[in-house]
């Protein structure tokens, strides 16, 4: 066998080191049946009886599928490791599948006593169990008589060897009657490969979860003494060997994180210098008050370490040159700010005085200017008073209880935007923080969805010729829901395991889909399972950090200087007017097409219904758009019967505390009804949120801000809102001030699905295109309506002036749109080709920088370019220049 083979092969390295008789010796001790056994793995059970044995678990776990993982999804344990790690475990025979049933067969009763001698308890299953058996050919079952037969020995034997025996059910099912989902299952490929159980003739056994009574009946056929022996007697002696082991920590929801010397005294430094760069020194006393106060709750509950993370890993992506965006409710925190973790400034709308440091937070009349102006990049310009410089506007005003709750008893949770192009290189990173061994991949578990497991049931009905009612279908495809598929990981979910601990304190780990290729371990459990346990970071990849780097690139102009107040880019948000061409000829009424957050035909409703003109007003409409209830049937409703302006409704989580706070309530009830909103408990909840309703009412809020608070369902953070709607307006400044840059890096980074033929044919091919497609409705195929965002901005593009430039063999990219010299052509890359693939286009420029192609057929050979794809780029004259083959080259 393999496994023998293997063994001989170790042992015959030692004859250029060994004699002769040493050899013989070694070959003399070989036990060949382990290695046969190793070669034909069995399953066993194995018990957990305290923390020890927990942490063996999760290690043979780990080893299993990673260090033996066989043919990428076989799953083996060679005995030595099951010996060095059976501390703190029990050991069971395990069922059908396991040694001692299969060698009960073979093996006489001594030798099979030796063989149990290994396991902590010997297991037996109700018949029922083994009826499956009588069906295989290869079986030495033939009847219910053979099984008994085979139960009494392994009983018999396992007495005579002082081992004892426990009776399981081996449930695979919770009842009888939900083998039928069991069936169901074993009748489905899952990847690609058939259940053992799946052939024909094979019924499936009944596995069901057994009550007490229904063992003892099971098992009467050894006697009633004998039966409660083994199915109460036994059982309970090995529960009481087992400890009640705690296998998720509880935390208190406060994972444990990694120590970083003098990390507070690091973040304290960071930030207060950063505030007095910014503010001067002595700070404002509102600056200092904000900051006391949001360290006070940081450094307090321990999460300082968090945020130094957090800001190493912002500050390599920057050093590469890509900006990071920030998600979630971190804008909130000014510490986060301070450090560099967010752009967004959470302090109230304010002028900044960039050269004596001079800040204003009041108007000449002592208000606040956040009554007024809800984010500073809305705030009229200003000379600074005291020196006469230009005062920078800046303050999107979020409370810090956002983030950390109102006492600081929230965990934070820092979600990062990083450049999908440097994302990878953000995760190797946390490599270099932590070491390889802390860090991992966070695991995910994908399971049989709704319509899979409908799918499912009619192919069981179909191939085995039963009809069945789409209701009962429904009925048992609920069965289905739920179970295991495969293994993946969290896009940018990373879990740092904390160098005073292991990995096996919290979870086992293996590989995503059990790809032994694959560059990074994952977490065993679902992430979700210790999420409260391990600190995760989340390190995404989006699209605008790198469209914004390859604009940056392109233009030469720093993207972090862009103006939030220009506006002629506001203009674009109510109307395309200002690149020069009519909502007409676009098909659309803005000019927000391809501005991210902005650009669906859902958000340029909600433009059309709004018309905002200030940056505070996109911020709100990015909160109702995220949002559950929020909008449709709520804020839209109030905004067209007139009840109320558009810049009064509520968009974001923190409009609701800021609101009631200004109008005299009580932050701590503010922050309560703010929680208790957000996350639509109005509805679920209704006895305590008519407690609420009473104190906002004796609080003197309006009827209708209470009512638009009882339809919400969920509610975005303003400072994710803030973030998005910051890239967005870099973005757009873009589009307006540098268009054909603008649409290079747009076309290069958003859209997969391209028509070259109509594009490069110019507007009015585009736009019959589009109305062809649109005029097809439902009877549009996926590529098609996928193709039509493409479509739309490409005709805003050519409407503008600017033209889609065939391949071109010699100045096309691989990705990328290149603009040509008089700025007016874009030059369509090869993956745009339909059926040109990423490796093929990269294979053609690869080739190409090494040398020029000389002809077509060398084009072809060194391009890896094959048939049908020569044949349209031949369609659409990419060759007209060049020689079919070289000899032809030689004429």
């Amino acid at each position: 066998s393999e496994g023998t083979a293997i063994g001989f092969y170790k042992m015959c390295k030692t004859l250029n080191s060994r004699n002769i008789e040493t050899t013989t010796k070694l070959f003399q001790s070989v036990d060949l049946e382990s290695m046969l056994r190793f070669s034909r793995p069995f399953h066993m059970s194995v018990l957990v009886q305290n923390k020890v044995g927990l942490k063996n678990l999760f290690k043979l776990i780990s080893y299993a599928n990673t260090k033996y993982l066989y043919k990428g999804d076989q799953v083996k344990l060679p005995r030595d490791e099951l010996n060095r790690h059976h501390e703190g475990l029990l050991f069971g025979s395990g069922c059908v599948n396991g040694e001692i049933f299969e060698s009960a067969f073979s093996k006489e009763d001594e030798e099979l006593a030796k063989m149990m001698q290994y396991y902590d308890y010997i297991e037996v299953q109700p018949p029922e169990a083994y009826m499956h058996l009588c069906d295989m050919e290869s079986s030495k079952i033939d009847s219910l008589a053979d099984i008994l037969t085979h139960i009494k020995k392994i009983v018999k034997v396992a007495e005579e060897a002082g081992v004892m025996v426990c009776a399981t059910s081996d449930a695979h099912h919770l009842t009888r009657e939900d083998k039928i989902s069991r069936e169901i299952i074993i009748a489905q490929r899952f990847n690609g490969k058939l259940h053992p159980l799946n052939k024909r003739g094979v019924k499936v056994p009944d596995m069901h979860f057994y009550t007490t009574k229904e063992m003892l009946d099971a098992f009467s056929f050894l006697g009633s003494e004998k039966a409660k022996e083994i199915v109460i007697t036994n059982p309970n002696l090995i529960s009481d060997k087992c400890e009640i082991v705690e296998v998720i920590i509880e935390t208190g929801g406060v994972p444990f994180s990694p120590k970083i010397e003098n990390s507070d005294e690091i973040v304290k430094n960071m930030v207060y210098d950063r505030a007095k760069e910014l503010y001067g020194d002595p700070l404002p006393e509102n600056i200092e008050e904000r900051i006391s106060q949001e360290l006070k709750g940081i450094i307090g509950g321990g999460f300082d370490v968090i945020y130094l993370i957090a800001q190493k890993l912002v500050k390599k992506s920057n050093d590469d040159g890509f900006l990071v965006g920030s998600r979630g409710s971190v804008g909130s925190s000014f510490v986060a700010t301070m450090m560099g973790i967010t752009e967004v400034n959470p302090l109230p709308s304010h002028y900044r005085c960039p050269n004596c440091k001079h800040s204003i937070f009041k108007n000449d009349n002592g208000e606040d200017l956040a009554i007024e102006y809800g984010i500073g990049f809305d705030l009229p310009d200003k000379n600074c008073p005291k020196c006469n410089t230009k005062m920078e506007k800046d303050g999107e005003d979020m409370p810090f209880a956002t983030f950390l709750g109102f006492n600081a008893d929230k965990v934070p949770d820092i979600d990062l935007n990083f450049s999908d192009l440097n994302q990878a290189a953000a995760h190797e990173y946390t490599k270099v923080l932590f070491g390889e061994d802390n860090v991992y991949r966070a695991g995910t578990i994908g399971t049989v969805a709704d319509k899979t497991a409908f799918g499912f049931v009619k192919k069981y009905c179909e191939d085995n010729n039963i009809v069945m009612r789409n209701i009962e279908i429904e009925r048992l495809s609920k069965g289905c829901v739920g179970v295991k598929r495969t293994t993946g990981q969290h896009p940018g979910g990373i879990v740092v395991i904390p160098d005073y601990m292991d990995v096996y304190d919290f979870t086992p780990y293996q590989y995503p889909a059990e790809d032994v290729d694959a560059a990074w371990r994952t977490t065993h459990f679902d992430y979700h399972a210790i999420d409260q346990d391990v600190l995760k970071l989340d390190i995404l990849g989006h699209t605008d950090p790198t469209q914004l780097r390859m604009l940056q690139d392109l233009t030469g102009v720093d993207v972090k200087t862009v103006p939030f107040d220009d506006k002629e880019t506001m203009s674009l948000f109510l109307s395309p007017d200002i690149m020069g061409v009519t909502k007409e000829q676009i098909m659309n009424d803005t000019g927000t097409l391809g501005v991210p957050e902005f650009g669906t035909n859902f958000t340029i409703g909600m433009l059309r219904d709004t018309k905002p003109t200030t940056f505070s007003e996109l911020i709100k409409l990015s909160g109702l758009s995220h949002g559950t209830d929020v909008w449709l049937g709520n804020a839209q409703e109030l905004i067209k019967k007139g009840v109320v302006p558009f810049k009064e409704v509520i968009g974001c989580r923190d409009d609701i505390m800021v609101y009631l706070i200004q109008k005299g309530m009580d932050p701590l009830k503010a922050f309560k009804i703010m929680e208790f909103v957000r996350k639509g408990k109005p509805s679920k909840e209704p006895e305590e949120w008519e407690s609420h309703k009473k104190t906002m009412e004796d609080a003197g809020i309006p009827d209708w801000y209470i009512d638009s608070c009882g339809k919400i369902k969920y509610m975005f953070p303003k400072a994710h809102a803030s973030a998005y709607v910051m890239s967005a307006f870099r973005i757009a400044w873009f589009k307006v001030h540098y268009p054909a840059e603008y649409y290079a890096s747009y076309f290069s980074t958003r859209f997969d699905d391209f028509e070259l033929e109509t594009m490069i044919q110019g507007y009015d091919a585009i736009k019959a295109r589009i109305n062809d497609i649109n005029g097809k409705g439902y009877d549009a195929t996926s590529k098609e309506i996928s193709l039509l965002e493409t479509l739309h901005l490409a005709l805003e593009a050519t409407a503008r002036g600017f033209k889609f430039g065939n391949i071109d063999i010699e100045k096309s990219e691989a990705k990328n749109y290149v603009i040509s010299e008089d700025g007016k052509t874009l030059i369509s890359p090869f993956r745009t080709l339909d059926g040109l693939g990423d490796a093929v286009a990269n294979q053609i420029v690869e080739e190409r920088r090494k040398k020029p192609f000389f002809c077509i057929e060398d084009f072809g050979s060194r391009g890896k370019v094959n048939v049908s794809t020569m044949d349209k780029l031949r369609s659409l004259g990419v060759f007209n220049n060049m020689p079919e083959s070289a000899q032809l080259s030689l004429f």
